[in-house]
């Protein structure tokens, strides 16, 4: 939990679709830690109780996401998955005024599976 009045956010790979909005429709990841119940049940306690889901928060129902496994041509039948995510404390969401993904780069040569997800705050 975020005791703290500081503005936070954190940002990162978590390994986990939180929901089925945040996968391609598959069953290929079934048996993966991605998207187990556990998984997406510790997101949602995060999430539920001191943080909130940029990503989410502005594009509810868009499926997103922000990485493409190589194989299978996952990458050209837009086959993602959203993993990376940027919470911010509560204290931050009336800042919050934009967030996307910049799905073009993971289309460069040599480019990493994850595209930048990104968020943009209002001055305080």
């Amino acid at each position: 939990m975020h005791k703290s009045s500081a503005p936070i956010v954190l940002a990162g790979d978590y390994n986990v679709a939180p929901t089925d909005r945040d996968i391609y429709p598959t069953s290929s990841w079934d048996e993966d830690a991605l998207i187990h119940p556990e998984s997406r049940a510790a997101y949602r306690k995060l999430v539920g109780r001191s943080w909130i889901d940029a990503l989410r928060h502005l594009h509810q129902r868009e499926r997103l996401y922000t990485f493409w496994h190589y194989g299978r041509m996952r990458w050209q039948r837009d086959a993602g998955l959203r993993l990376d995510h940027l919470l911010l404390s509560r204290n931050l969401a009336d800042r919050l005024f934009d967030a996307g993904v910049d799905r073009e780069v993971r289309g460069r040569e040599g480019a990493s599976g994850h595209a930048p997800a990104w968020i943009r705050l209002r001055d305080a």
